[in-house]
């Protein structure tokens, strides 16, 4: 979630910084324009006082002198002229020694400098007829103290822009996430869903997000109900074929099939095996039980009835030893566990004499399970055999054969190692070792 306000926030960053540059571009642009067009216009009044100013005298046009402002009198002081006509041209004492910069063409000129004196000029240039005379004025002043207040003004917008735009980015921080709240409820649901603690999402969401809950409910609940109806259908084909089974296994040890002893022996595996397989898948079934999808395996609670049903199973004479410690939680799904741990335990009760214990301690690098039983135990160079999927030592037992295959597939999907070592109790011991994992984790 973390990296969708990330990009929500690059991404808004990105474009309040385009369009905030081009916006402030083109409002300084237009703000020099409508400066520039204001002091075009007092530019334009001085030229037109210049030429009021011009009169006829004994010897041809002159400057009246008196008409002109105080400002072309005072040198460098920001405000210059220049008369050119047929006989001469007049200069403001206000230019001095230097000479105004002559533009080509009649209009507003910008960024003209008058040299040596430092002076940036906006510059009129204007032409009339007066007394039948072609006369051009050129009027200019000191854009300089302009120039620095614009450039004042410029860090003042800066500024002000960037507090803005700091400003906007937390209210969009805040914004953001009360906008996402909602998903990060709906992640924390689906993680209890993951660990077994709810069956659905809540239905309270905003009108955006009702679809998605909707949909995933749904799913739930088909999910639900497909699984429930698969391990009654399992159940019940199970118990039905049962009977069947046992009078097929009663013809086969029967009298007519004593001629035929290849028949009779053949006919006796195959119905030993689907025995066999039927009462493990209805264990299996026995074993899982009820449970909401995804629920982690607590030891507390589900170990005595796993314990009873092997007990059921394999008779009370054995004993069934827990040494696992009160509150331990495994972070797995409870049906894998379930299935892990029955094929370990029903393997170890088929061999042990009279004891199996069962050890589930936390290490640093992960989860150590550890099953003994007190049997005969297996030769260590036969132990890497005895894991292959279907592989029994000894057909008339039925235990460290499929069960250890399909165990050893479970705890490499998870990344453990599976082991057969010597017990302590004189038989065999398999020890599991799972890495830590979490089932938890933000999105970034």
């Amino acid at each position: 979630m973390r990296s969708i306000q990330r990009r929500l926030s690059l991404g808004l960053i990105s474009v309040l910084l385009i369009i905030g540059l081009v916006l402030a571009q083109i409002s300084l642009w237009l703000f020099e324009v409508g400066l520039q067009r204001y002091l075009e216009s007092g530019l334009r009044n001085d030229s037109e006082l210049l030429l009021v100013a011009i009169v006829r005298g004994p010897n041809g046009l002159q400057l009246d002198e008196h008409r002109l402002s105080p400002g072309y009198q005072r040198p460098y002081s920001g405000h210059y002229f220049r008369i050119d006509f047929d006989g001469g041209h007049w200069r403001s004492r206000s230019l001095w020694d230097l000479e105004l910069p002559q533009p080509e063409s009649a209009g507003l000129h910008a960024d003209l400098e008058l040299a040596k004196s430092k002076q940036s000029l906006l510059l009129l240039h204007n032409e009339y007829r007066k007394f039948g005379q072609k006369i051009s004025i050129t009027v200019a002043q000191d854009y300089t103290p302009v120039q620095a207040s614009f450039v004042l003004v410029q860090r003042i917008g800066l500024a002000l822009g960037l507090a803005a735009l700091i400003l906007i980015l937390i209210l969009q921080r805040v914004t953001v996430r009360r906008a996402l709240r909602p998903l990060d409820r709906a992640r924390e649901q689906i993680f209890q869903l993951q660990q077994g603690q709810r069956s659905q999402l809540d239905d309270e969401v905003p009108l955006e997000l009702e679809p998605l809950v909707a949909q995933i409910n749904h799913l739930l609940a088909h999910t639900e109900d497909s699984l429930k109806r698969s391990r009654n259908a399992l159940g019940n084909l199970g118990h039905a074929l049962k009977t069947p089974l046992a009078v097929l296994m009663s013809l086969a040890e029967g009298q007519k099939l004593e001629q035929h002893p290849q028949v009779r022996a053949l006919l006796r595996g195959q119905l030993h095996q689907i025995q066999q397989r039927l009462e493990r898948e209805l264990n299996r079934a026995r074993l899982s039980g009820d449970a909401l999808p995804g629920a982690r395996f607590d030891c507390d609670s589900e170990l005595p009835g796993l314990f009873s049903t092997l007990r059921m199973i394999h008779g009370e004479h054995l004993e069934l030893n827990n040494r696992v410690p009160p509150g331990r939680v495994l972070p797995w799904d409870r049906e894998d566990i379930l299935e892990l741990l029955g094929n370990l335990l029903d393997n170890a009760c088929k061999w042990a004499d009279s004891s199996v214990s069962l050890g589930i301690s936390l290490e640093s690098t992960g989860y150590c399970l550890l099953v003994d039983d007190d049997g005969p135990g297996i030769p260590d160079d036969q132990r890497e055999e005895v894991l292959g999927r279907g592989n029994r030592l000894d057909e008339q037992v039925n235990g460290h054969g499929l069960g250890l295959g399909i165990v050893k597939d479970i705890v490499e999907s998870w990344g453990g190692r599976i082991r057969l070592l010597d017990s302590a109790m004189g038989g065999l011991q398999v020890r599991i070792d799972l890495p830590e994992r979490t089932g938890h984790s933000s999105a970034d």
